[in-house]
């Protein structure tokens, strides 16, 4: 049995390229069966990977004398088995209460934050925690009793960015066996002995049900699972296909979203909330969809808002600046946000360097310029780098038709939050560039005689 369970963890440890020899990697090691399991298997595949291998133990506080015990339990082993120790002690209670979160969110949280840092201090070692193949199940029961998509029905992943588990390929009977086989001591947190805790509850009272219909139920949950996030990462993939395709200035085409299939556009609307930073949930999912139909606007919380007006959908969340009003001179300006150059016979006098910066195909970058170049003689001390103002005007140098700046906004269906943020060059209120656009009637210039003119680069 010993020598198998250690075959089969070798086994998928190799499949999932969770480790590659030469490795640091760290422990979560709570005493408990499965991370004592854990360390001991990998010390016995230590000079195969020729791993470094650490551990690492948080005492939460919340057990009293009963979590010192765990931690004088880890050192102990720790030292008889020449394993460099990582410990700290968090008053998990006295800071939950402070933040809000609950005891297992707030334990959890800081948990990681410390193996975080140790793994970083160990020179960008991996974290192996102790996760099995139970586990795996409990999450899916809990994620499917709850509600959820595909994503939920991921399980556990073997690997997310740092973190490893090379357990799930094992159950605990499995972790129990290998323990009284190696003779390995270990300690039991007395909360995963009441059904206080959800998954306890689920632990305790479903999965025995689950294993007598059928044994190797955590074996086929798990390739459920497996085939899930290869769903899931298909459809996230699609999806992220579809959004640069329906990306706009400021946001997305709701129509070009529509034409999705249902699943993959549910699937943008989720990727559009998370690169937000916004909370997802399937309801506000719908709800957005249905305003990308209709128009509208859904409160998504945490300060955020999804906006669907003049066909565009935008995650706008707090950060979003919509206080926008500047005004810089703007000789002070072009100091940092342009460069004076020549005209002669018709053409920008672009040196090397100045087509390495801007691109290799001299006309192109010519004619791209031209559009974001104000001759330097109609500057005058009244012309400015801000904000717009009420009053603006802007001459289009293509077809010579004036309108407001603020007509001019609405056809380009800026969102209203962000038209103060957009930069302008104007004198008095005749705007001479406006970014996005390029220069007007006014500032457009003269190829018919020599001069130097201002590029507008940026602020």
């Amino acid at each position: 049995m010993s020598n198998d369970l250690q075959r089969n963890i070798s086994r998928f440890i190799e499949e999932r390229s969770l480790l590659q020899n030469g490795d640091k990697v760290i422990v979560a090691l709570s005493g408990g069966a499965d991370s004592v399991e854990l360390l001991h298997v990998l010390i016995s595949l230590k000079e195969k990977y020729s791993f470094t291998i650490y551990a690492a133990h948080m005492n939460h506080g919340i057990r009293g004398a009963e979590a010192d015990r765990d931690e004088a339990f880890v050192r102990e082993l720790c030292e008889r088995w020449g394993i460099r120790l990582f410990s700290e002690k968090a008053d998990v209670p006295a800071i939950a209460a402070e933040t809000g979160e609950s005891l297992e969110l707030c334990g959890r949280r800081l948990r990681y934050e410390f193996f975080n840092r140790v793994a970083k201090e160990s020179g960008g070692a991996k974290i192996a925690t102790a996760h099995h193949g139970d586990d795996n199940v409990e999450t899916v029961l809990w994620n499917l009793t709850r509600g959820t998509g595909i994503g939920g029905l991921c399980g556990i992943p073997a690997q997310r960015d740092n973190i490893i588990r090379p357990l799930l390929c094992c159950t605990r009977d499995d972790i129990e066996a290998y323990c009284t086989e190696n003779g390995l001591e270990y300690v039991v947190d007395s909360t995963n002995l009441s059904d206080d805790y959800t998954r306890n509850k689920l632990r305790h009272q479903v999965t025995p049900v689950l294993r007598e219909l059928n044994p190797n139920v955590s074996e086929t949950i798990g390739r459920s699972a497996d085939l899930m996030r290869d769903a899931d990462d298909y459809f996230n993939n699609i999806s992220q296909q579809e959004l640069k395709r329906a990306e706009t200035n400021y946001g997305y085409s709701c129509s070009e979203l529509l034409c999705l299939e249902p699943i993959v556009l549910k699937y943008a609307v989720k990727n559009i909330l998370e690169k937000a930073g916004a909370p997802v949930d399937f309801r506000h999912i719908a709800l957005i969809i249905e305003a990308m139909r209709e128009g509208g606007t859904v409160e998504l919380g945490q300060g955020f808002t999804a906006s669907c007006a003049q066909g565009t959908l935008r995650v706008i969340g707090d950060s979003t600046d919509s206080s926008g009003g500047f005004c810089i001179p703007f000789e002070e300006f072009i100091r940092t946000g342009g460069m004076r150059i020549r005209i002669n016979n018709g053409k920008l006098d672009l040196s090397e360097s100045d087509l390495e910066m801007f691109g290799s195909d001299a006309e192109n970058v010519h004619n791209l310029l031209l559009h974001h170049c104000i001759p330097c003689d109609i500057i005058t001390s009244d012309t400015y780098y801000r904000s717009r103002r009420a009053g603006d005007t802007f001459t289009d140098a293509r077809r010579g038709v004036t309108k407001s700046v603020k007509k001019l906004m609405n056809e380009m269906k800026i969102p209203r939050e962000l038209r103060d943020t957009v930069p302008l060059i104007a004198d008095g209120p005749t705007v001479l560039w406006i970014e996005g656009v390029g220069t007007s009637s006014q500032a457009k210039p003269d190829l018919t005689r020599c001069g130097e003119v201002y590029i507008i680069i940026g602020g």
